[in-house]
């Protein structure tokens, strides 16, 4: 025998002053303890991997210049323009190239902004590559 037949069969003790903990709360005494609190998400934020800015050729500013130049001519028509920039990563070095098409709505060289209808403003350093029917005769539309 084991030595504990005297209280094998004797009900289960319940406190009077402590309510009964719930199967959840018991379970919860079990789970892991993550002991370095923010590491997983610091590891995944330094594995994340971000693009370098690219630095234009003379060729690829004057073909901006010439598009932005396009642009402002006719902004009083609003035209559509697709524009492939540049968005600075907020947490660390780099960022991302991103294809955003907008109407605009007029080019501020003073600012070096083109300010598009929708309230949104593109700096002209982030700018990598612009398209638009307004610099095309036919005003085919855009080639996403």
């Amino acid at each position: 025998m084991s030595g504990y037949e005297d209280i094998l069969n004797l009900p289960h003790p319940v406190s009077k002053k402590h309510p009964q903990m719930s199967v959840h709360s018991r379970a919860a005494q079990f789970s892991p303890f993550a002991a370095l609190t923010g590491y997983d998400s610091a590891i995944r934020e330094t594995a994340r991997q971000t693009d370098r800015r690219v630095e234009l050729s003379d060729d690829e500013r004057a073909e901006i210049g010439e598009g932005l130049r396009l642009l402002r001519d006719r902004s009083g028509e609003r035209p559509e323009a697709a524009f492939v920039i540049f968005v600075p990563d907020a947490h660390k070095s780099g960022g991302e190239y991103v294809s955003l098409t907008a109407r605009v709505k007029r080019v501020d060289e003073l600012a070096r902004r083109v300010i598009l209808a929708d309230g949104r403003e593109i700096s002209f350093g982030d700018i990598r590559k612009i398209d638009s029917g307004a610099f095309h005769p036919t005003d085919q539309p855009i080639h996403k």
